[in-house]
C-alpha cells in the first residue's frame, strides 16, 4: 500500500481520510471505486478503454485512465478466502449459494422442475491416518471425554493413546495427533493430492450403478448430477460435502430431464452408499512407497435426503448455505494461512519435528522431490490439496460466469456509464489495461472506501428485510 502521508499510524490514516473527504472530487472518487470499495487489496489497472462499432470496426471513442480519479481503475481482488478478503469472499459465498440452490429448486435460468427430483446431501470423509484429539458429544449435546480408555494402548514412542479431557469448540488441540511421531503424514498428504481423482471415480461409480439399475428395469438413461465443496478438517485432510440430484437423460439432446418415476431417493442413496464403500485406487509409486498408496473413503458416510419444506430435517436452503459457507474457507481450520511456498520460504513453515501442520508441509515438500510427485511442492501451502473447492456437474446448475455477467450488466444499466455502455450489441468495449499495483494508495482511502461499502451493504440488508416483510404480509 502506497502511503506518503504517514498513514501507517491510526492518526495518519485519519488525517489522509479527512484530506480525501475534504477534496472537491470525493463524490466522484467514491463512485469510481464503488465496485472495489469493500475489497481489502484491490488491483489497480491503468491504460485506456476503446469503444468500437461492431459493424464497421470504427473507433467511436477512447477513455484514458489518466482522466479518472487516481489515474487508475480499481478492481476487486475476487479472492474467495474469507481470511484474505472478507468482502470478496462474501460476494463469492452469495454467488455460490445461488448456484447451489438453483440446482435444487430452479431459478436463475434453471427449470423449476428440478425441485421435485430426488436429491441427497452426503459427506465423504478421509480415512484415519492416526489417533487425533476430537470433540465428542452425547445425543443430548453434552460433551464427552475425547478418548477415554481404562487400559490405554501405549504407542512405540511411549505415548498413551488416551485423552479424558472435555474439549471445547475451537480448542487448539482438536485434530492434533496424540502422538506426532506415529502419525502417517505421507499417507495424508498423498490422500489430499489425489482426493480429486478419488472423487471422480466415485461419481463414475454412482452413475454406473444407476445406469445398471435403470437398464435392468427398462427405464432409459439416468444420471446423478452433483455439486460439491471441499473442506479442510482440523487434522489437515480434505473431505467433501455434496448434493446429488437424480436426472433422466433426453436421448436426442442429452439434456437433463425428469427421472423415471420408478426411481426415487432410496435408489439414489443406495447408489451413493455403494460407490462410497466400493471406490478405491492405488496411486503411482513413490520411492518412499514403491507400491503406491491405496486410497479409499473413510467409514463415516451418512447420505441424507434433501427436502424443500421447512419442517424436514435437511432443506434446500440449509444445504446451499452450508456448502456456500465452506466454499470461502481453506486451511484456516488447521491454523495455517500462507501463499504458495518456494525454496526461500519453505523453512518458515515446514519442520519434520515441528507441529502437526509443519510436519504436513514438510511431508509435501519431501515427497515432492520426485518429478512425478512435484505437484505436492506446488500445493504445499494447501497441505497437498490442489483441487477446486467448489465444482459441479455441467448440467447441475448455472455457472459463476453467468451470475457475474448478470451483475455486471445490471451495474452498467444502473450506472449508465458512457465509457462502458455497449448500446445493445452494436458497440464493443475493448480495454487496453495493464497491472499498475495492488492495494489502496493510502490507509485513509481504504478507510473511506470500506466505510462507504459498509453503509451500502447495510442499506441492502435493510432493503432485503423490508421486501421479505412485505412478501410475508401479502402471503
Amino acid at each position: 500500500m502506497d502511503d506518503t502521508l504517514g498513514s501507517g499510524s491510526r492518526g495518519g490514516a485519519t488525517r489522509t481520510a479527512i484530506e480525501r473527504a475534504a477534496s472537491g472530487d470525493v463524490e466522484a472518487w467514491l463512485g469510481h471505486v464503488r465496485s472495489a470499495a469493500g475489497c481489502s487489496n484491490p488491483v489497480r489497472l491503468t491504460g485506456s478503454i476503446d469503444r468500437i462499432d461492431a459493424a464497421t470496426g470504427a473507433l467511436l471513442g477512447t477513455t484514458s485512465t489518466q482522466d479518472m480519479p487516481d489515474g487508475a481503475i480499481y478492481k476487486a481482488c475476487g479472492n474467495r478466502r474469507s481470511s484474505v478478503c472478507p468482502h470478496c469472499a462474501e460476494v463469492y459465498r452469495r454467488d455460490a449459494f445461488q448456484l447451489i440452490r438453483a440446482g435444487m429448486v430452479g431459478g436463475k435460468g434453471v427449470d423449476t422442475c428440478v425441485s421435485i427430483r430426488p436429491a441427497v446431501f452426503a459427506t465423504l470423509t478421509a480415512p484415519s491416518f492416526g489417533v487425533v484429539h476430537t470433540r465428542r458429544t452425547s445425543k443430548a449435546g453434552q460433551p464427552l471425554p475425547c478418548r477415554p480408555r481404562r487400559n490405554p494402548e501405549v504407542c512405540p514412542h511411549g505415548v498413551e493413546l488416551a485423552c479424558h479431557a472435555l474439549h471445547d469448540k475451537g480448542a487448539h488441540v482438536l485434530g492434533m495427533p496424540l502422538c506426532l511421531d506415529c502419525y502417517d503424514y505421507a499417507g495424508q498428504v498423498a490422500f489430499n493430492a489425489c482426493a480429486s481423482e478419488l472423487w471422480r471415480r466415485t461419481t463414475i461409480a454412482v452413475n454406473r450403478y444407476l445406469s445398471r439399475l435403470a437398464s435392468r428395469s427398462g427405464l432409459g438413461e439416468v444420471r446423478a448430477t452433483c455439486c460439491k465443496v471441499a473442506e479442510f478438517q482440523t487434522r489437515g485432510v480434505v473431505h467433501y460435502h455434496a448434493v446429488f440430484r437424480l436426472d433422466g437423460i433426453d436421448p436426442d439432446t442429452g439434456d437433463a430431464t425428469a427421472p423415471p418415476a420408478e426411481l426415487d431417493v432410496v435408489d439414489l442413496t443406495d447408489a451413493l452408499a455403494f460407490a462410497a464403500a466400493g471406490t478405491s485406487f492405488t496411486t503411482a509409486p513413490h520411492p518412499d512407497q514403491p507400491n503406491g498408496w491405496h486410497l479409499a473413503w473413510g467409514e463415516q458416510f451418512k447420505p441424507i435426503p434433501v427436502k424443500l419444506s421447512g419442517d424436514q430435517e435437511v432443506t434446500d436452503s440449509l444445504v446451499a448455505g452450508y456448502l456456500a459457507k465452506y466454499a470461502t474457507k481453506s486451511t484456516e481450520a488447521t491454523g495455517h494461512v500462507s501463499r504458495r511456498l518456494n525454496t526461500e520460504t519453505i523453512d518458515l513453515y515446514a519442520n519434520e519435528h515441528g507441529t502437526h501442520t509443519e510436519r504436513l508441509i514438510d511431508a509435501c515438500w519431501y515427497l515432492g522431490r520426485v518429478p512425478e510427485w512435484r505437484r505436492l511442492r506446488r500445493w504445499a501451502h494447501m497441505l497437498g490439496f490442489g483441487g477446486h473447492f467448489l465444482t459441479k456437474s455441467r448440467r447441475y446448475s448455472i455457472t459463476f460466469r453467468i451470475l457475474r455477467d448478470t451483475r455486471v450488466i445490471w451495474r452498467r444499466t444502473v450506472d449508465a456509464d458512457p465509457a462502458t455502455d455497449t448500446d445493445g450489441e452494436t458497440t464493443l468495449v475493448v480495454g487496453n489495461l495493464t497491472y499498475s499495483g495492488s492495494g489502496w494508495r493510502t490507509l485513509g482511502d481504504a478507510m473511506l472506501a470500506n466505510t462507504s461499502a459498509a453503509l451500502a451493504r447495510e442499506q441492502q440488508r435493510v432493503g432485503r428485510e423490508e421486501l421479505a416483510h412485505a412478501q410475508s404480509m401479502t402471503d
